[in-house]
Parts: C-alpha cells; structure tokens; sequence
C-alpha cells in the first residue's frame, strides 16, 4: 500500500468518536474533551467522511453505533492504547517545590498560620513544612530552607519583619480584683508576669519609674505562653498588639495606659535573601507582615 492509498484521520477525529461512543452523546464527549457539542459533532462527521462510512446513527434521543462503527471502535481504542502508552506522549506531572519554614512558636500561631491560607491558595504546586524553634534557647533547625528569628535583625545581615510596640495588658478578672489601675506607679499592687525576650525595664524607664526588673513569678521564655498566662488573670503582661490582636479586639486582654516603647528585639527572616520557592514565601511573608503591622499601629492609635 502506497502512501497514496492511506486515509489517516486526525487523531482530534479519533478521540471524539471514542468519547461520543462510550459516554453516548456529543455533549457529555464535549464536556470530557473541554469543546463544545458542535465541535464534536464535526469531528465525527469529518471522520465517517474520510471513511466513507456511517459510524454513528441516531435511536431516540440518543446514539447508536452502527455494525461499522463498533468494529472500527475496537480498532481506535486499540490504536489511542498505543499512542497513550508512549512515554514522550505523556504530560510529566511538576514535582511539587518542598519548602521548610522554621519559626518561633507564637510567630507562627498569631502570624503565620491565620495568613498561611492565602498563600496555600496562591501557590498549590509548593508543599509547605512548618516547624517550630524555640528562640531562647537558641535551638535550630539546620534544614530549613527559610528560618523566622527572633533578635537583632542587623548582626544576622536582616530586617525586620514587623517593628513591634509594647503595652501593658490584663485580664478583666485580673482587674476586678485589683485596686484600679489608673497610673503607671500603680502597677505596684499588681503581679507583673516577666519574659527575658521583653523585659519590663524599657517601659518603666519610658514611665519615669526606676523600678528594677521583676525577679518574682514565673518567668516564661515564650511570647504565647505569657499571653496565655495574662488571658488565664496570672499578672500584667507587656504585650505586642501584633501577637495579642484577637485578644485585645475580642476585649480578653486589655491596655492599661497608652504608653508604649518599642520592642527591643524583632522577627526577622533568615537568610535574607533565598532563593526558589523560599523566595516567593519570603516576599509573601513580608507583605502578611506589613499587613499585621498596619493593624497594630492602627489599634495603637486608637487607643492613644
């Protein structure tokens, strides 16, 4: 048989009467192939065209092949088997970009994870890892591809993610069984909850008060835990309104007086400048931050 003698159909033709003949419409093939109805209709006919034979005819409302059409079927899914069985026919699948953050405790519950939809969303083809540090005591993860410290963003070569304000908090319940708290020096008759991450000693200075850093209770080496210590009525804590936002909007926790000194330590990204898929998170990272900054200064302000 010569080159001449050949009636190859197209393989567009092929497809759409393999689908038509198995689903038993033009419209649930067209749904399946991502065309319409009519499109596939012009295939099929193009095909018995080529073919000079009837492949389809119509019973009802729907479609029957005819004696022709389920020989020649069997001989087109033979052939499609075929040609879906070569490996360079076949889409290779994206290996999804593995990405380990690393990240302080209450970073990653107060910042992190109530934003982390937006970017799961925005980038599906990255799977994300998230593990915790724990900042005082200097422990590390060495595999991370991206690392949230908490410190001087400077040595490390960094910026800050956020620039952080302090502000004394408490309890309603903590309050109603104290003296009222109407001046910084009346911080004397209440338990003031201590952190080496945020000394109190800044904002007494800020206060005119020259009180020494509090050396009784218990001293806690995570930001959430001291919230947490705040929330349960334990003390006064010195809080970031970008850590405590739900409890302080929620009224769990509230300000005390409007003074307040900036953070003497910050959140800051290492190394600062990666690159891949921990590029990206880095740059959505920053922009989460901006965000959560905003709204702090925001209820700052509100309150002055």
């Amino acid at each position: 048989m010569t080159h001449a003698d050949l009636r190859l159909p197209s393989l567009d033709g092929l497809r759409a009467f393999e689908a038509v003949a198995r689903l038993g419409s033009f419209e649930r093939a067209a749904e399946e192939l991502h065309v319409t109805a009519s499109a596939v209709s012009k295939r099929v006919a193009t095909l018995e065209e080529l073919l000079q034979t009837q492949l389809l005819m119509r019973q009802g409302k729907g479609l029957q092949l005819t004696p022709q059409g389920r020989e020649y079927l069997e001989q087109v899914r033979t052939a499609l088997g075929v040609l879906a069985a070569v490996p360079l026919h076949r889409r290779v699948a994206s290996a999804p970009q593995r990405l380990r953050v690393c990240a302080p405790p209450t970073f990653a519950r107060q910042i992190l994870v109530p934003h982390l939809e937006a970017y799961t969303r925005a980038h599906p083809q990255v799977e994300l890892e998230l593990v915790l540090s724990i900042p005082y005591l200097e422990a590390r993860w060495s595999e991370a591809d991206l690392e949230v410290r908490h410190g001087d963003p400077g040595a490390a070569g960094s910026s800050a993610l956020m620039h952080d304000r302090l502000v004394p908090v408490a309890s309603p319940t903590l309050l109603d069984r104290l003296p009222a708290l109407r001046e910084p020096t009346d911080l004397r008759h209440a338990p003031l909850l201590r952190t080496p991450l945020d000394p109190w000693t800044p904002w007494f200075r800020a206060a005119g008060l020259d009180w020494p850093e509090p050396q009784q209770g218990p001293k806690f080496v995570d930001l959430g835990l001291l919230l947490e210590a705040a929330v349960s009525g334990q003390g006064v804590a010195l809080a970031r309104p970008s850590l405590a936002h739900h409890w302080l909007t929620s009224g769990t926790l509230v300000p005390l007086f409007s003074l307040t000194v900036p953070a003497a330590h910050a959140y800051y990204l290492v190394p600062p400048a990666p690159q891949g898929a921990a590029a990206g998170f880095a740059a959505w990272l920053q922009g989460a931050c901006a965000e959560v900054e905003r709204r702090a200064a925001e209820w700052l302000s509100g309150r002055a």
